[in-house]
């Protein structure tokens, strides 16, 4: 096996134009960890936030830049080599992962390449009847919405409150998705139904027919209409969008309802919140494994299904973030690796 291989790579910070395509050295996988050759790898919002230098964080917290680094933490592919210590996979395994996130965040966990190294508890097989190119669309959106609608699945300390978040049954309960037609989005709507949810998805018109495929009870175009001003007494809010005026969602939510904001920097309304005991909770999604693999049985059975807006051969990934750039995505955008030799 070369020593070498293709990968994206960052010198700078700045727009989709400093991605660039070339050699970089192949990593070898440390102990518990696999090296896996990446068949596909998908776009999440923190390789735009990188890749910009996180620039809208407050100086003091953006990242020092150690160049060069590679972005992206969703992949799918095989097992190529194991590192030392016990392993329940075997070399030619497909698998797909979420790649040391959030440790890495800051510095990128190399899926924007032919090989990276994955943490073995990190890994599960890749369900069997998708491809390449759906599963590695799955891992940061589908578990993001499994860990804020299923299961936590780990005792982390919480980031964005002194509580750790906690997950409510769904059936028979009300739960409306902002941002359905996203990554996360459309994948909350499948679980939400899945666990017996009456389902208002809230996304532009585009996206009503595929939502109202994946399951959705309800459609609210936001563009023609406010999602506060067309429902009432709902019972879980689940926002996958963030921005200025999340707090306009609680005046929708039933007294002892819920809130969940998966992205709640600059969310002020928790004093309104507490006024009508709406618990309003976030999370930071973590790898796991485990959790994959019981998402993957679902992926299996047609439970739920990975959405693909558009797919760009791994070097053209500074065409695939002006894609995201433009916004309106419909579930992921992911990169296609094949198998250049320079």
């Amino acid at each position: 096996m070369s020593e070498t291989m293709k990968a994206v790579r960052l010198h700078t910070f700045g727009g989709p134009d400093v991605l660039q395509y070339e050699d970089a050295p192949r990593p070898v996988p440390l102990p518990g960890e696999a090296l896996v050759r990446v068949r596909a790898a998908s776009l999440n919002p923190p390789d735009l936030y990188l890749r910009d230098g996180y620039r809208a964080l407050p100086p003091e917290w953006r990242p020092d830049g150690n160049f060069p680094l590679i972005l992206g933490t969703d992949i799918s592919g095989e097992i190529v080599a194991i590192g030392e210590g016990d392993c329940p996979f075997n070399i030619g395994d497909d698998v797909y992962a979420m790649v040391r996130f959030p440790e890495d965040v800051m510095t990128g966990s190399g899926a924007y390449a032919q090989y990276v190294r994955v943490p073995v508890a990190e890994l599960a097989l890749k369900p069997r009847r998708v491809d390449h190119v759906q599963a590695a669309g799955a891992p940061m959106s589908l578990l993001t919405a499994w860990q804020f609608l299923i299961e936590v699945g780990h005792d982390a300390p919480n980031p964005f409150q002194r509580f750790q978040h906690a997950p409510v049954s769904l059936k028979g309960k009300t739960v409306l998705i902002n941002g359905a037609g996203g990554g996360v989005g459309h994948l909350a709507v499948q679980l939400a139904k899945w666990k017996g949810a009456h389902v208002i998805a809230v996304a532009s018109g585009k996206h009503e027919r595929l939502l109202r495929d994946l399951g959705a009870d309800a459609f609210i175009d936001y563009t023609q209409t406010a999602a506060e001003a067309s429902v009432k007494d709902v019972d879980l809010v689940l926002d996958a969008v963030g921005g200025p005026q999340m707090e306009r969602f609680l005046g929708v939510i039933r007294p002892g309802g819920a809130l969940y904001l998966v992205n709640p920097l600059g969310f002020s309304g928790h004093a309104k919140a507490s006024e009508s005991g709406i618990t309003v909770s976030s999370t930071q999604v973590r790898g796991n494994g485990a959790q994959l693999e019981d998402a993957g049985r679902l992926l299996d059975d047609g439970t739920l299904r990975v959405v693909i807006d558009s797919t760009f051969p791994l070097a053209r990934a500074s065409d695939a973030h002006r894609r995201a750039a433009l916004g309106s995505i419909q579930g992921k955008v992911v990169l296609v690796v094949g198998d250049e030799r320079y």
